[in-house]
């Protein structure tokens, strides 16, 4: 389920919080769904268990995994309802800047979160 990039710039906690979010998204993932332990996860990661243990905070902070002491951790029953869209979509602000100072346009920008976009909502290319 997870794929983690060892030479990629995002931290491997923010790669493992992007892939579980990305995997409920697309409905690999649904509310109730256990997750696997931070120890078991970091032994199938070969990852210390406290970027796995990091992960899982911030997850659980957003409200998207919620953890039962005995029973495990799961994907959340309940969805947030009070997220503030514009904090949240402000977090691609800087990408979007840079693709401006590197000459991409509008529409190529545009095509392209369109296609992620669809791409998360398991649309096929039209």
């Amino acid at each position: 389920m997870f794929n983690i990039d060892l030479k990629s710039s995002t931290p491997i906690y923010e790669q493992i919080v992007n892939q579980v979010k990305e995997a409920i998204l697309k409905g690999y993932l649904k509310k109730g769904d256990p997750l696997p332990s931070v120890r078991k996860l970091s032994v199938m990661l070969d990852v210390n268990p406290n970027t796995i243990a990091k992960a899982y905070r911030e997850l659980e902070q957003n409200q998207v995994i919620v953890t039962l002491r005995g029973r495990g951790t799961f994907i959340a029953e309940e969805t947030v309802e009070n997220i503030d869209i514009n904090k949240e979509l402000l977090k691609i602000r800087p990408a979007l800047a840079e693709l401006k100072l590197k000459g991409i346009s509008n529409d190529q920008i545009i095509k392209f979160i369109t296609e992620l976009l669809n791409e998360l909502e398991g649309k096929e290319q039209l």
